[in-house]
C-alpha cells in the first residue's frame, strides 16, 4: 500500500468509527423495552463522541489535501556520462544524480556545462541535445533557479524537448555562471522548499568540483 493510500485510510477512520458507533447505539436502543435513565446519559455520551468521530474525520479530508498525481513519464530508463570527463568528475555526477532520483520526485536528471551535456539519468526521452531557450538563458544571466511548478501550463515548456514530453514539473538549477542542473518531476507541484534548498546545495557542490576540474 502506498503513502497516499495509507494516509486517505486514515483520514476516514474516525468516520467509519463513528457511523458505526451512532448505528450500535440506534440497534440497541431500538432493542431496549425499559430504558434506564443511566442507560439514556450513557446513550447521549455515545451520540455526542460519534458525532465528534464523524466531525474530526470530515476536518482531516479538509485540512490534509490529496497530494498531486503522479503520471509515467514518457521514455527509457537510462544512464549517461559525457567519456570524456575525469573519474573525479564522473564519480561525483553520479552520486549526486542517484540523491536526487531517490530522495526527491525527480524522474530526469539533465547536467548541461559549458555547451555540453555531462550527464543524462533516469526517464530519457530520444532526443539528447540541449539548445538554451529563454529559459536557460534567464537562469544563466540571473544566476538564480526557476521553478515551472505545472510545466504543461508554461508557453516556454517547448524548450524541453530534451525531457519526456509528459514531465509535470522542471527545477533548472544554475551550476556557476556555465551550466545548468535540470530536473524533471512526474507531478506538478511536487518539489517542497526543503527539496528546493537541497538541490541548490547539491548543484554548488557539482560547480566546487567542476571549477577544480577544469583548473
Amino acid at each position: 500500500m502506498s503513502q497516499y493510500d495509507q494516509n486517505k485510510v486514515l483520514r476516514i477512520l474516525p468516520m467509519i468509527v463513528g457511523g458505526l458507533g451512532g448505528t450500535l447505539l440506534m440497534i440497541n436502543r431500538f432493542f431496549t423495552p425499559n430504558l434506564l435513565a443511566s442507560q439514556a446519559r450513557s446513550d447521549v455520551v455515545g451520540v455526542i463522541l460519534s458525532a465528534f468521530l464523524i466531525l474530526t474525520g470530515l476536518l482531516w479530508q479538509q485540512i490534509q489535501p490529496r497530494p498531486p498525481d503522479t503520471v509515467k513519464l514518457i521514455g527509457e530508463s537510462g544512464f549517461e556520462l559525457l567519456p570524456e570527463l575525469s573519474e573525479i568528475v564522473k564519480t561525483e555526477l553520479a552520486w549526486a544524480s542517484s540523491l536526487l532520483l531517490t530522495n526527491t520526485v525527480t524522474r530526469t536528471v539533465i547536467i548541461w556545462y559549458q555547451g555540453k551535456v555531462l550527464l543524462r539519468r533516469g526517464i530519457l526521452p530520444p532526443e539528447s541535445q540541449i539548445k538554451p531557450g529563454a529559459i536557460l538563458k534567464r537562469v544563466l544571466d540571473k544566476q538564480k533557479p526557476i521553478y515551472l511548478v505545472d510545466l504543461k501550463v508554461y508557453p516556454g515548456r517547448i524548450e524541453f524537448n530534451y525531457l519526456p514530453e509528459n514531465t509535470q514539473g522542471v527545477i533548472c538549477q544554475p551550476i556557476s555562471n556555465n551550466g545548468v542542473m535540470i530536473l524533471g518531476a512526474n507531478a506538478p507541484r511536487s518539489y517542497t522548499k526543503q527539496d528546493e534548498n537541497w538541490i541548490s546545495g547539491i548543484a554548488d557542490k557539482l560547480t566546487d568540483t567542476l571549477i577544480m576540474d577544469n583548473g
